[in-house]
């Protein structure tokens, strides 16, 4: 069950990405997550760093259509847990793009939070 409560978060965040939902991301996100973009070389480290690394994407870029999660491995630990998954971002324009990504979340309360996600494109 926890495995696929897990899921549902990351699902969750992927669909307020599609949306443009910044808050719906957010509130998936641990206040301290830590984040290595695929697009960015430095961690990000704060939500101050992480809204200027989203204001600095490019507005008239290729738009993602779609994205698919797949080739799910998820570990649980008590109130932690390791997802690792590979991401398909499909565009308007080009070819797809495969990103393999790893996430840490943690439980508080009863719900998970992402305290810190890996992004690497291939």
């Amino acid at each position: 069950m926890a495995h696929e409560a897990v899921l549902a978060v990351i699902a969750a965040m992927y669909e307020a990405y599609l949306r443009g939902d910044r808050p719906g991301i957010d509130r998936l996100l641990h206040p301290e997550a830590t984040i290595w973009d695929s697009a960015e070389q430095v961690l990000i480290t704060s939500r101050e760093q992480l809204e200027k690394v989203r204001d600095a994407r490019p507005q008239d870029g290729p738009a993602e259509t779609g994205i698919g999660v797949h080739d799910e491995v998820v570990d649980v630990w008590g109130d932690t847990a390791l997802a690792r998954y590979l991401l398909r971002v499909d565009f308007a324009r080009g070819a797809p793009e495969v990103v393999r990504t790893t996430a840490v979340l943690r439980r508080r309360g009863g719900e998970w939070r992402i305290v810190h996600l890996h992004e690497n494109a291939l």
